[in-house]
């Protein structure tokens, strides 16, 4: 009797200590359960290297390790049984199969992120939302105003903040998702930005009314050549492009004042300290008054504004409220959905 009760506790022992040790032989299975036990980490990490272009840049923007960031695409990728990227030595491309998951993953990924503001928004009206947007002085002073007016009627409660940068700065605003979107005007467009232009303006001629060239209707761009010009800052793209049509033509100029903000200047036009080229948006009925202003649409290319984001952006129920009182169901096509690489 014994020796028959004592049997079935040693296979109990024996039984137990077979199924820790088998336990304990296959780590890389617990490492795979672990990944696989949290797909909106994986996603998240795909999704952010696809939009940074780099392992190293979405293990920043996500405060992990790289090697984190490589065991969750690597669980991804074994999962779903299928190649997602294709890694090279300085980028990381999308697979067609990459592609397809892109597509369905990153509003899954971008709008779990806004979950909370989108739902008070939703619950409330947008009565707890938030709205960066980032654009010029020009920009905040001539195109905006009316627009920030009638956004304010219809949601109050919305905290709106406009960012006053240059270009620069605003793709950088933009790239760091520290910016909703961007309004203003776009000369080159990186391939990792979506610009949808709304509005465009001529190129103007500003002086004082009894300048010489005040007399003469049509103004060729040679007639500029004596008269110093009154331009902003060489880093900004006036400038620049100002120089181009000067140089192109083999015209040549000489820039008296270098000074930033239309409104200054104007001011120093119309007190007889030179002439400028500015771009339409700054003219209004108080400046015919006091300034002679001529189209130059002929020698300068028009200058067009906007709405800038980056590729792939889920916009916020806020950012889609603003966006829709400048054109409504603007930067919804495909096309700006899809992702980009940096040009950083």
């Amino acid at each position: 009797m014994k020796k028959h009760t004592g049997t079935p506790n040693k296979s109990k022992k024996i039984h137990r200590s077979a199924t820790k040790k088998r336990a304990g032989d296959e780590p890389a299975d617990a490492g795979r359960f672990y990944y696989k036990g949290n797909r909106h980490k994986q996603l998240r990490a795909f999704v952010s290297v696809v939009k940074l272009g780099t392992l190293t840049r979405a293990a920043e923007a996500l405060y992990l390790s790289q090697p984190t960031i490589s065991l969750q695409l690597q669980a991804l990728e074994r999962e779903l049984g299928v190649s997602l990227l294709e890694r090279r030595r300085r980028r990381i491309n999308l697979t067609d199969a990459g592609e397809a998951l892109y597509e369905l993953g990153r509003p899954l990924v971008e709008g779990w992120d806004t979950l909370d503001r989108d739902f008070q928004a939703r619950v409330k009206g947008l009565q707890a939302g938030r709205l960066t947007i980032a654009a010029g002085t020009s920009t905040i002073q001539y195109l905006l105003p009316e627009l920030v007016r009638r956004y304010r009627e219809q949601h109050p409660a919305v905290q709106l903040q406009l960012a006053n940068v240059t270009g620069k700065d605003g793709l950088a605003l933009l790239r760091a998702d520290e910016a909703d979107f961007a309004v203003g005007s776009m000369l080159d467009v990186p391939n990792d930005i979506a610009w949808a232009p709304v509005q465009h303006y001529d190129p103007m001629l500003i002086m004082p009314p009894d300048h010489p060239l005040a007399a003469k209707e049509k103004i060729a761009l040679e007639d500029l050549s004596p008269y110093g010009l009154i331009l902003p800052p060489q880093r900004l793209s006036t400038y620049r492009l100002v120089d181009l049509v000067f140089q192109q033509r083999q015209v040549p100029y000489h820039v008296a004042i270098e000074v930033g903000g239309w409104d200054v200047i104007k001011e120093y036009v119309a007190m007889g300290l030179g002439i400028s080229i500015v771009t339409g948006i700054c003219i209004t009925a108080a400046d015919h008054a006091r300034l002679a202003v001529r189209n130059m649409q002929q020698y300068f290319p028009q200058r067009s504004y906007g709405v800038v984001m980056r590729k792939g952006k889920f916009l916020s129920t806020e950012a889609r409220a603003f966006i829709d009182l400048i054109r409504p169901g603007l930067l919804t096509h495909r096309d700006y959905d899809e992702p980009g690489h940096s040009a950083r």
